[in-house]
């Protein structure tokens, strides 16, 4: 069989052969090679954006470092400026792969990769599914994620889907009469994996629940479920073994890196130490030891585009004792939760309904530098967002426009422009709160 995934990245010119031979010769490193590998590269990306990058340069405030620790911490705030001012010398928004953040911790930004890292991202990603039977090339998934509904963005997403060899359910409308028709789709369809939102599963396995149905006496070719985006908890967790009869795979990623950390088959949270570095920082950026909560600090070994160098995500974590430099392992995360949006019809929506929404108010002059939606009624949302300039009448409308395609008509909105939004106790901000019990 065609190997039609990875032909596909290939052919648009992403060079997926050469990123699986650096791939294959980092994981054949021994222990204390890998730590020296990862020593080395931590070096060259930091001296390869002080020397090309002139945003990099500014930030750090010089051309030269002499120890690591001693390097500022990068937060989202210092991508709110357009692309082509942050990118590499030699690489142009045309030669890059580009895309925008979620916004799921409500700080948006659109962000890129070279060729090679985006490559290497993926041939990462095929490497931990295979840990589970999962081959991107022939493997059937069942994808719970969104989709634009725009024409073209709709289509180009049709396109991947049939590329990839997966087939995507809506997530904007989980109510019981659609989850009934994903149902027969099991029925019907030979899937080897589900894979998506977190609270959109969770839904449909409640659901299963509910009709007293194990998805496998219907599909007993599903080998397992990978969930991502948002946090799993413990319950839930229990709850997907039981209605789906396979094992359940907590993903932990981020668009503008990589995948971060995947569980193994042994169920321990593996990170992702061949294409990243990361840390654990107290608020006064001093590594934390093991088994200690703080600032999950992240660094893209391998993105000579744009510099992510001791990145902080927006997340609190604990890095596990017996964690290696070739072997990190997360104990926990903090945070990364969403809540579900029930509506006036009974619609229910899970919170990442919305990362379609704010596509309509994410603009590359970094205007909108954060927003939250707070769901105050069943009908009524208030947006509140900080930016240089108040959103325009237009701008509004578009918004509005966008939520009531993805969601429902009938919705009141509200949008205060505020100073600065209200955050958690672990510092972050959630991107979607529904204050409707």
């Amino acid at each position: 069989m065609i190997n039609l995934f990875s032909f596909s990245l290939q052919l648009n010119g992403f060079p997926m052969k050469e990123a699986e031979v650096e791939l294959n010769r980092i994981l054949s490193l021994s222990d204390a090679d890998f730590e020296k590998n990862v020593l080395e590269k931590k070096r060259d990306i930091v001296e390869y954006h002080l020397k090309l990058n002139k945003s990099y340069q500014e930030f750090v405030g010089g051309n030269h470092f002499q120890n690591w620790n001693e390097l500022p911490v990068m937060t989202k705030k210092e991508f709110q400026k357009p692309l082509k001012e942050r990118l590499s010398q030699g690489f142009t928004p045309k030669s890059v792969y580009v895309n925008k953040t979620s916004g799921s911790s409500g700080d948006p930004f659109i962000f890129a990769k070279d060729k090679f890292c985006h490559a290497l991202t993926w041939v990462n990603i095929i490497n931990r599914f295979g840990w589970f039977g999962i081959d991107f090339n022939s493997s059937l998934q069942a994808r719970f994620y969104g989709i634009p509904l725009d024409f073209i963005g709709n289509k180009k997403e049709r396109i991947k889907d049939l590329l990839s060899n997966r087939y995507r359910f809506t997530i904007f409308d989980l109510s019981d009469t659609i989850l009934e028709k994903v149902l027969k789709k099991f029925q019907n369809k030979k899937f080897d994996y589900i894979n998506g939102y977190t609270s959109s599963i969770v839904l449909f396995a409640k659901f299963l629940q509910k009709k007293n149905v194990v998805l496998t006496t219907i599909c007993p070719t599903l080998k397992c479920c990978v969930v991502t985006s948002e946090m799993l908890f413990e319950n839930d967790k229990l709850l997907l073994e039981k209605q789906f009869g396979v094992p359940v795979v907590n993903e932990y990623g981020a668009s503008e890196l990589d995948l971060i950390a995947f569980q193994n088959p042994n169920g321990e949270w593996q990170i992702n130490s061949e294409t990243l570095f990361v840390e654990i920082l107290d608020e006064d950026n001093t590594v934390l030891p093991n088994g200690t909560e703080g600032r999950v600090v992240i660094t893209s070994l391998y993105n000579k585009a744009h510099p992510f160098i001791r990145y902080d995500i927006g997340d609190v974590g604990i890095l596990d004792e017996r964690s290696t430099v070739k072997k990190p392992l997360l104990k926990k995360l903090i945070g990364r939760t969403n809540d579900i949006a029930v509506l006036p019809s009974g619609k229910k929506s899970p919170g990442l309904t919305f990362y379609y929404v704010t596509k309509s108010i994410i603009e590359d002059d970094g205007n909108v530098k954060e927003f939250i939606i707070k769901q105050t009624k069943i009908d009524t949302f208030d947006i509140e967002y900080v930016s240089e300039m108040e959103l325009t009448e237009m701008q509004i409308q578009n918004i509005e426009k966008a939520i009531t395609t993805y969601l429902e008509s009938g919705l009141t909105f509200s949008f205060s422009r505020k100073e600065k939004l209200e955050r958690s106790t672990s510092g972050k901000l959630k991107q979607f709160v529904s204050m409707v019990k």
